[in-house]
């Protein structure tokens, strides 16, 4: 069976951005769930919950750069609105989350 390659928009809602101790699980540019790496529990009080993503903070040659494009492995992700500023740690991950665990999120997300 041969592969073909996709051309068109991307309509996949589901991202999943990971770093060191966390999973943050985003439904386009909204973070639904968080849950802990360790543990495997979702997190319920987290800060970034219900948030927009405003874009990420890179780290270059001793210098910060904040950056309102696509968070790359490496970067920290921003939340500036809604709230107080919040700066993950740095991404060592980044894929679609599989469809059984989408359907795990708390709350309506999940349900």
């Amino acid at each position: 069976m041969s592969i073909i390659e996709y051309r068109g928009d991307d309509r996949r809602k589901h991202r999943r951005f990971v770093t060191r101790n966390t999973e943050y699980h985003f439904r386009d540019r909204t973070c639904v769930a968080v849950r802990d790496r360790r543990s495997g529990e979702w997190l319920g009080s987290h800060l970034a919950l219900n948030r927009s993503l405003t874009g990420a903070v890179r780290y270059a040659h001793g210098t910060v750069l904040p950056s309102l494009g696509e968070p790359r492995i490496g970067d920290a992700l921003y939340f500036g609105e809604e709230g107080r500023e919040l700066v993950t740690s740095l991404l060592c991950a980044i894929d679609r989350p599989e469809k059984a665990l989408v359907a795990s999120y708390p709350g309506p997300e999940g349900a």
